[in-house]
């Protein structure tokens, strides 16, 4: 028991057990619940907040994915028509010869 105690210290280090007791003495034992809910509380709303963010980017990457893909599209279309129109006029040129 005594060395699994001076284990945990060690693991800890001094410097944490002096930070603990810095806490308990600023805020007393009474505060440091309401502390702890208001830390993960705000941790809460940083990783809602982190997701939303990550949503609107995917979001928007795939938006601008799907417009230039739309553009590729019309383009052909409008390529396609071009040369439709092109033959079409070459058609009607020979049979006019």
């Amino acid at each position: 028991m005594y060395n699994s105690t001076l284990l945990f210290i060690n693991a800890i280090g001094p410097e944490m057990i002096l930070i603990f007791f810095a806490i308990l003495l600023l805020f007393g034992g009474k505060k440091i619940p309401e502390l702890m809910r208001g830390i993960g509380k705000g941790i809460r709303e940083f990783n809602t907040a982190k997701g939303t963010i990550e949503k609107e980017l995917k979001d928007g990457m795939a938006e601008e994915d799907q417009r230039a893909k739309d553009a590729r599209e019309l383009k052909e279309l409008r390529e396609r028509e071009a040369r439709r129109q092109r033959e079409e006029s070459f058609i009607t040129r020979d049979e006019k010869s």
